[in-house]
């Protein structure tokens, strides 16, 4: 009842001041100066008048109002007695051309009665906004702290379960006690046991954090409410707090159910770093959510699921035992994950009998669930695009290319200059890579043009690798180096193709030396920039933790390691530039080279 009287007491106080400014605003900014007749017959006959009204009122008084054509600034206004009107102010007129304009009290002015309707349309509008609850989606204009998080329907047909998730086996495993907690939660209270309250899913992008909410709420059939953490934070302090409340008090009244906060950090970022002093929005949004996890109950079987990409930015208070009391951190697929996300996201399109999807997933290393699903979708469009009866290994291989390299542009024209450079700085990847031990086989060789890049040369592991050597690092240096070289010894002469292999060699050598302590001299330390802080982004507050003679030290190693790669792989193309030719000369004449047609050239 108050919060109404509230509510009526503000939308009168905001009806009357538009009403007020309605009435009382006059669009004339014009300086109002107090005439006469005489003075309105002179500026007449000096032609300074083009236009005047004249109002009758009550039949008694006339007043009269003009502006000077010399002066647009000033307004004239004179009163009189009405006989003037029949004889001075019209013989006047009359003389000097000047255009009257007469009205009369007596009249309808249609303009006040648009400018009452428009009033009276205003006050009713602010009205119904403040009283009507369901406006504007998430409550009327005085409902900006209704949480806006979407309850999904648990008895939705198509609901997601684990069987819409593959790859992550393990973490199905975590999750499969708090989904047992959600179904017969008597089960756990009955012994005094707690479940865990908040549920952190971490991981890179497109790995699946919200499939996985979504599965869980699907196995253990409850409600499941949404909301990113971007929706908590409005202009207006304390909004993102109360719409927290709103949340957990709605969720409360629908337990067991689950509440599933996506891109969290965007409202549990590390307090003490905002605008402020500690006391923006944000932070007393994270306040209100830090007291709401807290303080459930046991019997409620309220379990609160959330996901980011970056949990080292999350505040340490968040993270503590009895608010995220588990954190699951969501990798990317190995091979026989791959395989059966491709199983998912396949079963209904029509595949061709060629389509192997174990190859396609040891040609996807790297990849994650929602790279798998785009690429399975592009294999599809490509396939219409082809008018195939059904999506063939060819259109799921020419997918491949394009998640990697980009689309294909064969309307761009190389001369014949360009296409002899590209071919053999292509080839001199290639051909580094089949001499050197550590390096994965070559896929594919192109110079036709994908994305940025004017030709490409893919190689793809027969295997996954979770681990990777000081060797092998320096091997795929060499490779980078490859195109560069080849230029160097066929053409006499350097391109700027190589600007993004010579970025990427330098990246390696750099992480080999300060990352992961693998020189003999700066040996088993790292040499970075550290920072606890997260204050504009943890790259602008930097503490430098080494010396100018290590930064010296660590310049001279990395030229060094760079001179040694490259001449290393100058050596192995040297010795064999016959079969840098003829691969070359053959990749001008197809465009194309497989790793078998490679192969079959290189032996």
């Amino acid at each position: 009842m108050k919060e109404n009287i509230k509510r009526l007491i503000i939308g009168f106080m905001i009806a009357g001041l538009i009403m007020f400014s309605f009435v009382f605003y006059d669009g004339d900014n014009k300086e109002e100066i107090r005439s006469s007749f005489l003075e309105f017959s002179q500026m007449a006959d000096r032609g300074e008048i083009d236009s005047a009204e004249v109002a009758v009122i009550d039949n008694s008084k006339v007043v009269v109002t003009w502006e000077s054509n010399k002066d647009s600034s000033k307004k004239y206004i004179f009163e009189d007695n009405v006989n003037l009107i029949n004889d001075s102010i019209n013989q006047v007129a009359k003389n000097n051309n000047i255009s009257l304009t007469t009205t009369s009290n007596s009249s309808v002015n249609a303009f006040d009665i648009i400018n009452i309707v428009l009033i009276g349309g205003v006050f009713v509008f602010f009205l119904f906004m403040i009283f009507n609850k369901n406006s504007g989606g998430a409550g009327g204009a005085m409902q900006f702290g209704k949480s806006k998080a979407k309850l999904s329907n648990a008895e939705a047909v198509n609901k997601t379960t684990f069987k819409d998730v593959a790859g992550i086996d393990e973490v199905k495993e975590e999750l499969q006690e708090i989904i047992e907690f959600l179904k017969k939660p008597e089960r756990f209270t009955k012994f005094g046991a707690k479940i865990p309250r908040g549920v952190l899913l971490s991981g890179s992008p497109g790995t699946g954090k919200t499939l996985v909410a979504r599965a869980v709420a699907g196995e253990a059939n409850v409600p499941f409410y949404s909301i990113s953490g971007s929706e908590f934070v409005e202009l207006y302090v304390g909004v993102g707090a109360s719409r927290v409340r709103d949340l957990f008090d709605r969720a409360k009244k629908t337990s067991p159910c689950i509440v599933f906060i996506d891109e969290i950090d965007a409202v549990g970022r590390q307090r003490g770093a905002g605008v402020g002093g500690g006391n923006d929005e944000r932070e007393q949004t994270l306040n209100q959510l830090l007291v709401e996890m807290d303080g459930f109950e046991a019997n409620e079987a309220v379990i609160v699921m959330a996901a980011t990409n970056r949990p080292d930015v999350l505040d340490g208070a968040l993270l503590r035992p009895g608010r995220f009391d588990r954190q699951i951190f969501i990798s990317p697929p190995d091979v026989k994950g791959r395989e059966e996300i491709l199983k998912i996201h396949s079963h209904n399109k029509p595949l061709a009998d060629d389509v192997d999807l174990s190859i396609i997933a040891k040609r996807t290393p790297g990849f994650n669930g929602a790279d798998l699903a785009n690429l399975i979708n592009e294999a599809a469009l490509l396939a219409v695009r082809k008018n195939e009866a059904k999506v063939s290994m060819q259109s799921v291989e020419q997918a491949i290319e394009r998640e990697i390299a980009g689309p294909e542009k064969k309307s761009k024209v190389m001369n014949d200059k360009e296409r002899k450079l590209v071919a053999f700085h292509e080839t001199g990847h290639a051909v580094t890579s089949y001499y050197l031990e550590s390096t994965d086989p070559v896929h594919k060789i192109s110079i036709i043009p994908r994305g940025l890049a004017g030709g490409y040369t893919i190689s793809l592991p027969d295997e996954d690798k979770n681990y990777i050597t000081k060797k092998d690092m320096l091997d795929s240096v060499c490779v980078l180096l490859g195109g560069r070289i080849s230029e160097e010894l066929e053409l006499k002469d350097i391109s700027t193709g190589a600007s993004n292999d010579l970025e990427r060699a330098s990246s390696i050598i750099r992480h080999m030396i300060t990352v992961y302590g693998m020189t003999e001299e700066l040996g088993a330390l790292t040499y970075g920039h550290k920072s606890g802080e997260v204050f504009l982004g943890r790259d602008f507050v930097k503490e430098k933790n080494y010396s100018e003679e290590i930064a010296a030290k660590i310049d001279n190693t990395s030229k060094r390691y760079m001179d040694m790669c490259y001449e290393k792989t100058k050596s192995i193309l040297m010795a064999h530039r016959d079969k840098l030719t003829k691969v070359a000369e053959k990749l001008m004449e197809q465009e194309v080279l497989s790793r078998e047609e490679f192969e079959a050239l290189m032996e």
